[in-house]
C-alpha cells in the first residue's frame, strides 16, 4: 500500500534531548546531573508518566518527588520548572520535513507533558507543516497504549498501512507495528537525517 502518511515523535526525533546537559549546565557533577535524570525519567511508580498523561498537576508532581527523593528534591524541581532548556533543534531534520512536506502529510504522536509541550514547541519550524497531532497530556493516554495510534487514525481518517511512524524508543514503535503502521526506531540524529534524505531522493526522483 502507498505510504501517504509522516507520522513523528518529538523528543530524540524532532528534537534533541539534553537532559542530563542542562543539569551540568545547572552546575551538578556528572555523576548527579545522570542521577537526577534517571530519577526523574525512570522513576518506577510512574510519576513521570502521570505527567505526561495530565493525570498529575506539577505541584503535585514535585511534591511525590520530593518525598520520594528528598536529598534530591531541589535539582528535580528545578529540572521540571526549567524544561525548555531540556532540548535543543534539529534544523536540518526540520528543513527536509519542510521539503517532504508536499508529498506527504504529517502528524505528531508523542509523549508529552503540556507544559513542556508548549515550550519545546513554540517556536519551532516543523510545527507548521503538521496536519495534525496527537499529545498524551491531551487525552489522558500515552504510547505505547494502542487507544492513543487509534485516536491519531480516527481523528484524521488514517489508514495505519498507509503511514510510517518514527519514534526513539523501541516500544513505541513496535507497538506502531502490531497497530498496522510501518514504523522505525531512529537511533541517532545522523541515522535519521539519512533516512529522510533517502525518502525525499525517491520521492523527487518519481517527479522527473
Amino acid at each position: 500500500m502507498q505510504i501517504k502518511n509522516l507520522v513523528f515523535d518529538i523528543g530524540g526525533v524532532l528534537l534533541t534531548d539534553r537532559s542530563r546537559q542542562m543539569l551540568l549546565d545547572s552546575g551538578l557533577a556528572e555523576e548527579d546531573a545522570s542521577k537526577i535524570a534517571m530519577e526523574v525519567s525512570f522513576d518506577d511508580h510512574g510519576l513521570w508518566e502521570e505527567w505526561e498523561k495530565n493525570d498529575i498537576s506539577i505541584g503535585s508532581l514535585i511534591y511525590k518527588y520530593r518525598n520520594r527523593y528528598p536529598e534530591d528534591a531541589e535539582a528535580i524541581e528545578w529540572y521540571i520548572r526549567h524544561g525548555e532548556y531540556t532540548s535543543s533543534p534539529r534544523p536540518i531534520i526540520w528543513k527536509l520535513i519542510h521539503k517532504l512536506k508536499p508529498y506527504y502529510n504529517m502528524y505528531l504522536l508523542s509523549n508529552y507533558p503540556d507544559i513542556w509541550f508548549h515550550k519545546h514547541t513554540q517556536y519551532a519550524d516543523f510545527i507548521k507543516d503538521m496536519d495534525g497531532m496527537e499529545i498524551s497530556y491531551m487525552h489522558h493516554l500515552a504510547k505505547p497504549d494502542t487507544a492513543i495510534y487509534q485516536m491519531l487514525c480516527d481523528r484524521y481518517s488514517l489508514i495505519p498501512e498507509e503511514c510510517i511512524f518514527f519514534d526513539d524508543k523501541k516500544e513505541n514503535t513496535d507497538a506502531a507495528i502490531k497497530f498496522g503502521m510501518y514504523a522505525e526506531t531512529v537511533t541517532d540524529q545522523n541515522w535519521f537525517i539519512g533516512r529522510l534524505r533517502g525518502i525525499l531522493y525517491e520521492n523527487e526522483k518519481g517527479n522527473r
